[in-house]
Order: structure tokens, then sequence, then C-alpha cells
């Protein structure tokens, strides 16, 4: 089965992707921060035999860290089924067998569910996560208020526990000198923009900080139409580099560096990895621009030296350089 992030998906030529994450915990058990050892043990017990007693058992796989290698930890994160803190402790985890599904048990909540969608599409990834949610509401003790919501470990997180997430490759506005203002628009809305990459590449990740006082449905509307908005932004400022000829050169310059290159570190491959995301966007490159998603999804140093069985981490600069090649020529 093809993995989530190797088809397009709505409005791939700006979106990445659409991630939905619900934050549950039990009633009649302490927070993750306050349980011991073994009532965290059988915590995980209880949660997985819930999805395996489900319709859904078929579903998904249970992963427990504790028998993975480092790498094969990291890779999980870096594909970011996982936070990187999880990754660490070597927890237990539930994937669908297309990665667009994941359930981390006892995380920093107990019930933690990340479903994705390529492109601009909340709503399908709301659908997913949904899906499991109420496999849990209808069997297990769920911590609710009628007043507060749904309680959770963080208090920024009390009322729906939804977290959405839109990636977004803006590369138009940022060299527009743009991305300040925008963020601070956003911002106004009840939503953040951050870097995804670090400082490498023109990639943002808009999120919502609003909680409380919101319905679910709401919530996937609101980001649906603020990122709606950006896209349109992105698309007619990218309308004056079809035809630039600096624009050219600096794209197709990008493009002979990723499929000739021996040696690439991952801050250097995703600032070329947005160069040529763009050139394809725009029509110079003859492939859909979710090529270049899945590559950024899977080279990063946990994913090829999990993927290599000789893997030394000195190097994974030479996987990454490899991978990109055979993909693009």
């Amino acid at each position: 089965m093809k993995n989530w992030y190797g088809t397009g998906g709505a409005d791939n030529d700006v979106v990445l992707f659409s991630k939905i994450r619900l934050a549950r915990n039990l009633s009649d058990t302490p927070f993750k921060s306050k349980l011991s050892s073994e009532i965290k043990r059988n915590t995980v017990k209880k949660l997985y035999a819930c999805i395996k007693n489900s319709e859904l058992a078929g579903d998904f796989t249970l992963v427990d860290l504790q028998g993975a290698s480092p790498a094969q930890a990291a890779a999980y994160a870096e594909r970011q089924l996982i936070s990187p803190e999880f990754a660490k402790e070597k927890g237990a985890f539930l994937v669908s067998p297309d990665e667009s599904v994941c359930v981390m048990l006892c995380e920093e909540d107990h019930i933690r569910i990340n479903a994705f969608a390529p492109g601009l599409d909340p709503e399908s990834a709301y659908a997913k996560a949904n899906k499991v949610d109420h496999v849990f509401i209808d069997r297990l003790p769920i911590a609710f208020d009628e007043r507060l919501g749904f309680l959770t470990a963080s208090p920024v997180n009390l009322g729906t526990g939804l977290k959405i997430s839109v990636g977004l490759h803006l590369p138009a506005v940022e060299y527009a000198g743009g991305i300040g203002k925008l963020a601070s628009l956003v911002g106004k809305l009840g939503f953040t923009l951050r870097p995804l990459y670090g400082e490498s590449g023109a990639f943002y990740v808009l999120t919502n900080h609003v909680t409380l006082g919101i319905t679910e449905k709401e919530a996937v509307e609101n980001i649906a139409s603020v990122a709606m908005q950006i896209v349109m932004r992105e698309r007619n400022l990218r309308a004056t580099m079809k035809g630039s000829e600096i624009w050219e050169d600096k794209l197709y310059r990008s493009m002979g560096t990723l499929k000739m290159a021996r040696r690439l570190s991952y801050a250097e491959f995703i600032a070329l990895a947005s160069d040529v995301r763009l050139g394809a966007a725009l029509g110079f490159f003859d492939f859909d621009p979710a090529l270049v998603t899945a590559l950024i999804h899977t080279s990063a140093d946990g994913n090829l030296l999990a993927a290599d069985d000789c893997g030394d981490p000195d190097s994974v600069s030479k996987l990454r350089a490899e991978r990109v090649r055979n993909e693009l020529n």
C-alpha cells in the first residue's frame, strides 16, 4: 500500500499535508506524568485491547519501540507519526498500513491520535481521527467536563483537545518578505505560522491554538478557510516567477545539484528541495510536487539509517544524495 505522503492531494502545489491531532485521557487513571511504570504498562495494554477488540482491529499494527534501534525510532518521529520525545522514551503506538493514522499510547496524554491527509484536506484527516476517537469514547471512561470539554495534560489543549496543522510551501511569500506580516495576521485569527524544517527551505506550518469555546467542526472549517487564503496569496505571487529567467535559472541549478550531488546534508537538501518543488509546481519540471514531498518525509537521518542495514551516521549525507539521485533521475 502506498503511504499517504506519496500522493498529491488537493492544492498540493502549495499544501504539503493536513494533520489532525486529538488528545484524550482516561478519567480513572492519573495523567501520564503521575503514572508508575507498572500502571503505565497496564494502561498501554488497556488502550491496545480497546482497539484490538473493536471493528478497527485489522486496521492497525502495534509498534513497540523497546525493540527498535535509535534510528528506527527517530525515523517514525521524522515522518511525524510520533513526537521526538516519545521516540526517545521508546513507547508503543498503533499505526495504519499507509501511515495516515497513528495512535500514541501514553505520550503526554493517554491517547494521542494523529491523522494525515495529503494536500489541503483537514476534513478527511479529521474523519480518520474521529473514527478512532469514537472507539475509545464508546468503550472507555474518557475524561470530560461539561464546562471545560475534554480534560488534557496541558491546559492549552482543554476543550476539543484538537490541534490542526497544515503544511505549506511558501517560497513566493517568503521572497516577497511577507512571512512576518502573514504570521502576525493569522496570529490575530487564532493561528500560528512557523517554519516547518528549521531555517531551511520555504516550508511553514499553520496551526490552530484555540481549543476552548469552539466545536471541532468549526475549528476544521476555520483553518481550511485561512489556509486557502494563504494558498491564493502564494499563487498570485508565483505568477510573476514563471516568466522570470532569473527564477528559471535558480530552479534548474537546484535541480542539477540534487541530480548530481554525492553528499547532501539535510539542511542543504531541504533548501534545494524547496526550489525543485516550486519548479515542479510552476511547470518547469515534469513531475508532481508530491514526489518532493515524499522525499522530504523519508530523507532525514533516521529514515536513511533505518533503511540501510549497514548505515553509518558518518555516511548519511552520502545515503541521502544517492536516494535523491535515484528518485529524480
